[in-house]
């Protein structure tokens, strides 16, 4: 595991879109993991700048994200599906036949569950995958105690993971409880995986990650067992391993 140690988040953000554009450039058809929520928000947005300076193509891009809310419809303003489209999609050269957003909303959501890891591997898998951690330690939605074998699945989340995610909605009632999340073991197998860490409240994550402990209580641990990890943290998410 690479941990590179940055100011802040800008600087988090232009690291990240540094190391992300470089494997897209070098890769023949890059197949990427994408992420949501506010840690990958300033990834996007550089990456559009470079894009936009035509230092960056995705016509050759395939990606798959890591989760998607159960009840929420593409456009709705809070699935993940327009969060993809609103921050990158729509200010990029990607072909939407070329992305794949779980659906939360899929008749059968057993079936869309094994539907995304089918169409992963008819990929060839997942090249570079982008994660951000929960103050709890999960990865995509795979909270503590989710076993390392799992596969993208229904999963249910955590009061502390509800609560973190009640800042995007009206009021907390609103907040799915369910959501489909790539599993531990269908990470684990992308080739490659990037981590962002920003921000004292992910400064426990970090710590437990980094002690080298692989518990599946502390879903993050796992990335300890995989060969080719780099992490990129803000100085304010390593408070706690600085003893700060």
């Amino acid at each position: 595991m690479e941990i590179i140690r940055v100011k802040d988040y800008a600087a988090m953000s232009e690291a990240a879109s540094t190391f992300l554009i470089e494997r897209i450039n070098r890769l023949d058809n890059p197949k990427l993991g994408l992420a949501t929520g506010s840690t990958p928000e300033g990834l996007y947005k550089n990456i559009i700048e470079k894009h936009k300076q035509g230092d960056v193509s995705f016509k050759n891009v395939k990606s798959f994200n890591l989760d998607e809310y159960v009840g929420l419809e593409k456009n709705d303003p809070n699935s993940y599906y327009f969060f993809m489209k609103d921050k990158l999609f729509d200010h990029v050269d990607i072909s939407l036949d070329n992305v794949r957003v779980p659906n939360g909303v899929a008749a059968d959501l057993q079936q869309e569950c094994q539907d995304h890891e089918e169409a992963i591997k008819a990929a060839g898998g997942i090249d570079v995958q982008l994660l951000g951690i929960g103050a709890n330690g999960h990865i995509g939605f795979n909270e503590p105690g989710t076993p390392f074998t799992s596969k993208t699945q229904v999963v249910n989340l955590d009061e502390s993971t509800i609560q973190a995610n009640s800042r995007f909605f009206n009021t907390i009632e609103e907040v799915p409880t369910q959501a489909i999340s790539m599993g531990i073991d269908t990470i684990m197998n992308s080739k490659e995986i990037l981590l962002l860490i920003s921000g004292e409240s992910k400064a426990e994550a970090l710590a437990k990650l980094v002690s080298g402990e692989v518990t599946e209580e502390v879903p993050a641990s796992v990335l300890n067992n995989h060969p080719n990890v780099t992490v990129i943290a803000d100085e304010a998410a390593f408070s706690v391993v600085d003893g700060k």
